[in-house]
Formats: structure tokens, sequence, C-alpha cells
């Protein structure tokens, strides 16, 4: 079954694009198309009802663009919306939530970190998935101002060490052994936060798993491009600066309102 319609992925900001890189690589002759809502980032500090309204936005612009799945690259965004979104919209939706799974089943100390905005960390899906590990104790932390300095171009800075050393400190502490990433801005700080963990915490983010995910739905349900020559557009409504950075000038970043 060939389709080659685009991949529609959407984030608050920058950060979806770790969960891009990994579709991308996966999947290299799929057509994508990618929306930084940065405007109205961080997601993590709004209502659930602002965060619906935000996706459900979206998700109309990444289907006017004919987006054949829709892959919502942002945390708080999946657990506060990903319901509303599939009863809205007949088209098949991947999310993406903290994988606390891996990282409790594997756990030797059984203390596991989670790093994550303040909206992922009060949604009712992150807490029903964090009941079902009672054995396992979880030490969760709002990424405060981690959002906003990567949106602000001010990821190596010396804030964003600060505030690194303050979040992880108490679960190094606390013996954990794994670290959860959950929210898709994160990988892009993971050079520093190894600087920091001890060398046998492991670090576990959702990137490779929600592009697992995207291909399995494409092949059973959708349809793969076999095409050779896809393309890859990213559209932000905020500044094209930090977006275009962190691709490396390689693909076209259209700066437009929405």
């Amino acid at each position: 079954m060939t389709n080659s319609q685009p991949i529609g992925l959407f984030d608050s900001g920058i950060g979806g694009t770790s969960i891009w890189k990994e579709i991308h690589q996966l999947l290299p002759n799929e057509n994508t198309i990618y929306l930084a809502d940065t405007k109205n980032a961080p997601y993590g500090q709004r209502s659930k009802e602002e965060i619906i309204a935000l996706s459900i936005k979206n998700t109309e612009f990444l289907l006017e663009q004919n987006s054949k799945i829709i892959v919502v690259a942002c945390n708080t965004a999946t657990t506060n919306a990903i319901k509303e979104l599939r009863e809205k919209f007949d088209v098949p939706f991947i999310g993406i939530e903290p994988a606390i799974k891996p990282a409790a089943k594997n756990s030797k100390t059984q203390t596991i970190g989670i790093l994550a905005t303040k909206g992922t960390l009060n949604s009712e899906l992150f807490n029903k998935t964090a009941e079902k590990f009672q054995d396992t104790t979880i030490i969760e932390q709002v990424g405060f101002n981690l959002v906003k300095l990567i949106e602000e171009g001010k990821m190596h800075s010396e804030e964003m060490t600060k505030l690194l050393y303050a979040y992880l400190k108490p679960m190094i502490e606390a013996n954990i052994d794994y670290l959860v990433l959950g929210c898709s801005h994160y990988p892009y700080l993971i050079p520093q936060i190894k600087q920091i963990l001890p060398k046998h915490i492991q670090i576990i983010d959702s990137g490779e798993a929600v592009a697992k995910q995207t291909q399995k739905i494409l092949e059973e349900k959708i349809g793969l491009n076999y095409e050779t020559n896809s393309s890859s557009i990213f559209y932000t409504n905020a500044d094209s600066k930090v977006l275009t950075e962190i691709l490396k000038n390689k693909y076209p970043v259209i700066q437009k309102d929405f």
C-alpha cells in the first residue's frame, strides 16, 4: 500500500524536532510537515482547556496540508488532549508519553526519576500510567523554565546549567538508576544532563518508540511512501532563528501566523 501524503507533526515549539529526527531516520522516504506553535509555548504552564484548543488548531492546520497521520510530538499535548483529538478527527494520531514502563521494569533500585512539564505531571493520563507501577518509587520533577530557555536559544547558558543541577541533584540523592525525559524538548539537553548524572544512571526518552509506532500504523493502515525524493517542511508562528539553527539550515522553515 503506497501513500505519499505527508506525516504531520506538531509541538509547542522546537522540541518535537527530536521526535521528527527519529521518524525521519527510520522512515527517510516519508514526506513530513512540522508545526512549531512557538508563539504559545510552553504548553506545560497552560490549562487543559487551552492545550486542547491549541492542539485542535494545530491538527486542523496539518490536515489542511493533507497530512495522512498526526504525530503529537509534545508530551503535554498528548497527555492532555489526545483523547479529544481522536474523538474529533478521523485520522490516526500517534502520541508521546513519558517512558515510565521500561524504566520501572528495568530499575534495580526500584527508584526512577521523571523530568517533565507541569502539564504532563498533572495530567490524568500520566497519573494513570504511574499508578501501574506501585512497587517503583517515582521521583517527579517539573522542569520549570527549561522549555523557555531552549526556545530562547539559551540551551547552553549558565542559567540552564544551574536549573539542571537543581532538578537532578535530589533525584541522584534518592538513588534513581533511570531518568525519564518527559518532554520532547529535553533530549536536546542530554549532553549536559550526562555531565551531571553519575554514569550508571540511564536516560530514556520516547523518540525511538514513537518512530516505530508511526511506522507500524503506516504499514498496517495507511500506507508508506516509496518515492525517494521526500520533502520536509517546517512552519513556525514566531521567530524562526532557533528552529533553523536546530535543523542546521538543511530544511525550509516558513514563518507564518496561524
